[in-house]
């Protein structure tokens, strides 16, 4: 099977094995048709082996970790079933190292399908497969959808309460926080308190509790509630103008990606409109004069193509004037049909580029999207030159 693609399934009951050069943690999580856990009984792995029509099989000799679905005996209100992976070594990235799934008749031992994600880079855990209900039938779906934080990452989108320790030191994008070394509680779901300021590698933070301030690194989940909160959101990108000289144009820009971090479309001042208006610039500012935002990017989400994963805002300085020579660049998320601020990131420190690559909108598999600061310089004075190093930040 190819990433996205789906067959049918033959048999009734099914074993998916998840298997890769390191050792793996697989998992299994029964879904609603919202995409979210029932409770946390319906999160089946290593220390909670059994859930209702589906059970884990730990590694033995020749045989890896697998998860068992039992189509005819998942209940009702169940629309799918995710088998997710997660590194075993804390430290370790999937890197070079895919996991590879097959999925059998769990009877005959047959084979159904095969499955192995294309090259991973940052991710410490992934939803490998999906087993899913289409009318009467149900069918297999090779998803491939990679996470950096972690088993609790994945968890935490379908809504389970999961119990992390308390970080004791932030850590970069790159270094993802280790999958959870306790068992889910035994409580329904819980909302989860943020922090005031987030940091890389803390609990999952929501607009709940109203505006949120970033930090290079944090991520804030669009939900309030439990819930999407939002269906537009403004991106607004500010600075000042050169106290003196020639001025300083910046150009903001939007970068979509799909899940293969190839680009599919971008939207500048040269292009202010893609998506059939689903992101719309506001258009050039040649001078960062004025109150306000300087140019902003309006984002509807739910016009955003199915194939698009994450869209990259990055700003580069068109007149060559290089960061360390402009003063209070931010970027800010706005409710577009309020004005409200919802997140800010300004940056702190500059850095003798002319390109930076501000902040990231992930569409995670359970379709939450979540915000997350970059704050990241590159030598590139235009759009096209910020594909590469934007991709590469995904």
């Amino acid at each position: 099977m190819t990433q996205g693609g789906n067959a049918p399934l033959t048999a009734a009951r099914v074993t998916v094995e998840v298997s890769a050069p390191k050792a793996l943690d697989v998992s299994g999580l029964l879904l609603t048709e919202a995409g979210k856990v029932r409770s946390d009984a319906d999160f089946v792995f290593f220390n909670a082996p059994n859930g209702p029509g589906v059970t884990h099989r730990p590694a033995a000799a020749g045989t890896p970790d697998a998860i068992t679905v039992d189509t005819s005996a998942l209940p009702a209100g169940i629309d799918r079933v995710v088998v997710t992976a997660s590194l075993d070594d804390a430290g370790a990235t999937f890197a070079g190292t895919e996991p590879t799934a097959t999925v059998r008749d769990t009877e005959t031992g047959e084979v159904l399908a095969v499955f192995t994600p294309p090259r991973l880079g940052r991710e410490t855990a992934l939803v490998v497969v999906e087993v899913y209900r289409r009318g009467t039938s149900w069918k297999v779906r090779a998803v491939g959808q990679g996470y950096a934080d972690g088993l609790a990452g994945i968890a935490g989108d379908f809504g389970v309460s999961v119990e992390q320790p308390a970080a004791t030191a932030p850590v970069t994008p790159a270094a993802a926080p280790p999958a959870p070394s306790t068992a889910p509680s035994a409580a329904p779901p819980r909302p989860v308190t943020p922090p005031a300021v987030p940091t890389p590698g803390s609990t999952k933070v929501t607009l709940d509790k109203g505006r949120v301030s970033l930090v290079k690194g944090g991520s804030v989940s669009l939900e309030k509630n439990g819930k999407p909160f939002l269906a537009s959101v403004r991106m607004g990108l500010g600075w000042e103008p050169a106290g003196r000289g020639r001025n300083i144009d910046l150009d903001a820009s939007c970068i979509a990606f799909d899940a293969q971090r190839n680009k599919v479309e971008t939207a500048w001042f040269m292009k202010l409109s893609i998506f059939d208006g689903a992101i719309a610039h506001s258009g050039d500012n040649l001078t960062g004069k004025g109150g306000g935002d300087d140019e902003a990017i309006t984002v509807h989400l739910e016009g955003i193509p199915a194939e698009v994963c994450g869209l990259v805002f990055v700003v580069n300085s068109f007149s060559g004037q290089k960061f360390t020579d402009i003063k209070n660049a931010y970027c800010r998320l706005l409710d577009a049909s309020s004005g409200d601020e919802l997140v800010r990131f300004d940056l702190t420190q500059s850095a003798p580029h002319t390109g930076v690559v501000m902040c990231k909108l992930v569409r995670q598999y359970s379709g939450e999207w979540v915000m997350t600061a970059i704050g990241e310089y590159v030598d590139a004075k235009t759009a096209r030159a910020m594909v590469k190093p934007a991709a590469a930040m995904l």
